[in-house]
């Protein structure tokens, strides 16, 4: 074992589990994820997509979807927040530890519950819908649970506070400093050796949902905020059918060269269809 001290006078041993959880895995889980997402945009353009299944039912997607994506961007700022943003700046601010807490707890709780209701109304509806249950593969199962299990876990961290007497473990002094330090080439492995393991088991989970990530359909979230920024309406429209009053059973005469194009947004992305089928 190796000892090292996150503050003088406090000792922390380190083991080979600890150096290769939290200070290789990290760096794996980086070259996974990009090396994965270079691959996918390389060889799998046109998988990557939700493959969205609202024509199959849409009354829960309207509840679930909304619920979820919203609540999956609280949480994202809230890990922000209090990774990425050091103790000492918040409370050069005026803002104690105590407020901080309770901001955390109640934000933080109210967002991962929806987040988990989004969630778990999406794997019913997945599960009782024939034809989304259908078109479900074993990756879209092996997404579900992992993710599932990061939801539930980093909740568990958020509420654990309110069994311990509304003064649970302050990971900005374990896991934050860690997390930073990573991006510095320097890990910090004895202040996440000292942070309680339900924090190692979400952090763990975390890093597992990310090297999934670009091999399963939450790649689209890389690419669907933007997209759908810019893109234009999706315009529908009917091929142009014979109404020249042709005779019973004569070909219907061909559409000709020089017909003016319809006023509308163009294809984004794709070919044109009238084009193509030509």
């Amino acid at each position: 074992m190796l000892v090292s001290e996150t503050e003088p006078g406090a000792a922390v041993e380190l083991s080979a589990l600890d150096i290769v959880l939290w200070g290789v895995l990290p760096y794996v889980m980086v070259v996974v994820l990009i090396g994965g997402l270079i691959w996918r945009y390389r060889y799998d353009q046109f998988g990557w997509t939700t493959r969205s299944s609202q024509l199959y039912e849409s009354r829960l997607l309207r509840i679930a979807s909304p619920l979820f994506h919203f609540g999956l961007l609280a949480v994202i700022a809230g890990h922000f927040f209090g990774l990425v943003i050091p103790m000492a700046w918040t409370q050069a601010v005026g803002m104690s530890q105590d407020f901080y807490h309770f901001n955390a707890l109640f934000v933080g709780g109210i967002a991962g519950v929806g987040t988990l209701g989004g969630i778990l109304l999406l794997i019913y509806r997945r599960r009782t819908t024939g034809p989304v249950f259908m078109a479900t593969t074993r990756n879209d199962k092996t997404m579900y649970v992992v993710l599932t299990a990061a939801i539930v876990f980093g909740l568990w961290t958020t509420l654990a506070s309110v069994f311990e007497g509304g003064h649970g473990h302050n990971y900005r002094e374990t896991v934050a400093p860690w997390f930073r330090s990573l991006f510095v080439f320097q890990p910090d492995l004895a202040a996440m050796a000292a942070a309680p393991f339900s924090f190692h088991l979400h952090t763990l989970v975390g890093m597992a949902l990310f090297m999934i990530w670009p091999f399963t359909r939450l790649v689209h979230a890389f690419t669907a905020p933007f997209h759908y920024l810019f893109r234009p309406y999706i315009v529908y429209r009917s091929r142009d059918r014979d109404r020249g009053g042709s005779k019973a059973g004569a070909p219907a005469p061909r559409r000709a060269a020089n017909v003016a194009a319809r006023r509308g947004w163009s294809a984004v992305g794709t070919r044109d269809r009238d084009t193509r089928n030509r």
